[in-house]
């Protein structure tokens, strides 16, 4: 009997080690470490492995992590140095990422294999909490240089497939992601802030077609430039979107921090 379909899944994962270190003010990370702590566990279905679109691996080619026992990559500058010791020795899986290959060869996607690369901040600092015994395999799947939208979906598409084997499809970014305007930080969220997260609330409630057209078009949506003046934050929510087929997307998630509104978004839930 096969297991039952898995949805896929836009997280936020934070800025830096934000979750495991003394952040001021105090509080500024509580409601997406509490969020992100569940998001596994209130699936109805455990999955038999993890593959994540972290916004912090971009790549000539799309390239799969194929190690059996991946590193971590400490790829953040400044916090203190408690946070370069952190452990998630969660496994890999060379046959999930020969799996992947194969799929997308057979979509017309080339793809490599990365043997040496640690799994990035964009993957572990998240996954530390949603999953920390670290009992799940994981693969990281790499963004594609150039940052296409149009790709992207298409990657998501060739993807989908593996959410009916027990593979949770997780993209891992921010849904604003302005570092000038972040470190300014106001009380209350960015104006262009607000207004894209609503626009992509609406986009991803709508009809595949529609809404593949927008996001390929997310540029030119109120606040979008604005919100990503470089677009590698946003781009895994496009791979879990082109992932999830016909089945709509719905905002799962809203926290406001740092004078933003940062958000999750889940397709096909369960």
């Amino acid at each position: 009997m096969s297991p039952p379909r898995l949805p896929s899944i836009f997280i936020p994962h934070g800025a830096g080690p934000c979750f495991f270190m003394d952040w001021p003010p105090a509080g500024t990370w509580d409601h997406m470490e509490a969020w992100l702590r569940n998001f596994i566990r209130q699936l109805d279905t455990r999955p038999r492995a993890l593959l994540v679109i972290s916004a912090h691996w971009e790549a000539p080619q799309f390239s799969v992590n194929a190690q059996a026992t991946p590193g971590l990559l400490y790829d953040y500058y400044g916090f203190p140095a408690h946070t370069y010791q952190l452990k998630w020795p969660a496994p890999g899986s060379p046959e999930l990422a020969g799996r992947i290959q194969a799929q997308l060869a057979s979509a017309g996607i080339p793809c490599t294999q990365e043997h040496k690369r640690g799994l990035d901040h964009g993957v572990f600092i998240p996954l530390k909490l949603a999953v920390p015994d670290a009992d799940i395999p994981v693969v990281q799947l790499s963004l594609r240089t150039g940052l296409e939208p149009a790709e992207h979906l298409a990657l998501g598409r060739a993807l989908a497939p593996l959410r009916d084997e027990g593979v949770l499809i997780i993209g891992s970014g921010m849904s604003f992601h302005n570092m000038q305007r972040l470190r300014q930080g106001g009380a209350q969220p960015d104006s262009d802030s607000i207004r894209f997260d609503h626009w992509l609330a609406e986009t991803v409630t709508l009809p595949r077609a529609e809404r593949e057209q927008r996001l390929g078009n997310w540029a030119q949506a109120p606040g979008g430039r604005a919100s990503h003046p470089a677009e590698e934050h946003l781009l895994p929510l496009h791979v879990i979107a082109g992932a999830a087929g016909e089945d709509p997307g719905l905002k799962v998630f809203e926290d406001r921090v740092m004078g933003s509104v940062q958000s999750a978004f889940i397709f096909g839930a369960q």
